[in-house]
């Protein structure tokens, strides 16, 4: 059975609620917060056929999507045109957690579970390389610079970032002083500046690429918990605060803050992010049931969308943006693969 949401994108359009109005519509209105949509998107989801939780989507292409089977300990590929899956086992106990698949087709990946590991398989060999991390327990989330020069990561319950070079695959790790800061989620900013969320704590972080030096930026509110970011174009810091229910903005130019309520109210939870090629940002609100997969204008600075999430998902933790089909995709707790159509045709 495939989960299916059907949206008449034209007749949506034509009830549109923007900027202001919608912000003081979500605020005012207490129907938006669970079993009510504004101006939804269409979503489809797939059932995944392996045990073991999949999550973390990867779009290598429109008709090329990774993800890994984090408690299964597999990689999988998931061809849309024909909605066929492979899998590819990982050793027992890897426990792939994040994936990234560079211009070359090599699909990287974390190894959790085992604690000290990343590595790459290549779909045309079949064969696997593998990279220990001495003194890194956990890496998490991975991400490439813009030119493929370095493979960023951070390692949560290690308290690290670090980074490997892909000229010689060495790697460079660096200890967070805030003990406990769980270093989470990692983007790039367009001046190729990596920042990260600090779960643990209220901070978000950055790290100097030519010195490897950290800087902490503290979060006006204490109670705070960053868990996922994404960066607009023009360099400001977009987070989802879990612990308050809020989509937050650091603005390194200006360092300024900002801060808006989600439709879901202060125990939405919200967990998985991406961002589209207008800026636009989109989140799954987690303590909501169902999810509800929103969307947020960075320019109008409101909520421009809801969509409750077909199979419910139960969270959603990592998405990826596929530009050339205006896809959001995600993995879900229910075992789901999805894809929102956030871009008309």
């Amino acid at each position: 059975m495939k989960y299916v949401n059907k949206i008449n994108l034209m007749r949506e359009r034509a009830v549109t609620v923007s900027g202001a109005a919608a912000a003081f519509f979500l605020a005012c209105i207490p129907g938006t917060v669970a079993g009510e949509s504004l101006n939804p998107v269409p979503i489809e989801e797939w059932p995944v056929p392996f045990a073991g939780h999949g999550r973390d989507p990867y779009a290598a292409g429109p008709d090329e999507i990774w993800f890994v089977g984090q408690q299964g300990h597999y990689l999988a590929r998931f061809t849309p045109s024909t909605e066929e899956f492979l899998k590819v086992d990982l050793p027992p106990g890897t426990g792939p957690h994040n994936n990234v698949v560079d211009s070359e087709g090599r699909v990287w990946y974390s190894g959790n579970a085992s604690g000290e590991l990343i590595g790459y398989y290549e779909p045309e060999s079949e064969k696997f390389t593998t990279f220990a991390l001495p003194g890194s327990r956990d890496p998490h989330t991975l991400v490439f610079d813009e030119d493929e020069e370095t493979l960023w990561f951070t390692v949560q319950f290690g308290n690290q970032i670090g980074r490997m070079t892909m000229a010689d695959h060495e790697v460079e790790v660096i200890d967070v002083p805030t003990q406990g800061s769980r270093p989470y989620g990692i983007k790039i900013a367009p001046d190729g500046t990596p920042w990260i969320v600090l779960f643990g704590t209220n901070k978000l972080a950055k790290v100097d690429p030519a010195t490897m030096a950290l800087t902490q930026i503290d979060l006006p509110n204490a109670d705070a918990r960053p868990r996922r970011l994404e960066i607009t174009s023009d360099g400001r810091i977009w987070y989802a605060d879990f612990a308050r229910g809020t989509i937050g903005l650091y603005d390194p130019a200006r360092t300024e803050f900002g801060e808006w309520p989600l439709p879901g109210g202060t125990q939405s939870r919200p967990y998985g992010m991406a961002i589209d090629d207008e800026d636009r940002v989109w989140l799954v609100e987690t303590g909501v049931m169902p999810n509800q997969f929103v969307g947020f204008d960075t320019e109008s600075e409101s909520v421009v969308s809801i969509t409750e999430i077909p199979s419910g998902a139960g969270a959603v933790r990592h998405m990826d943006y596929e530009e050339s089909t205006g896809s959001v995709w995600f993995g879900t707790d229910e075992d789901t693969l999805g894809r929102a159509r956030v871009k008309a045709d």
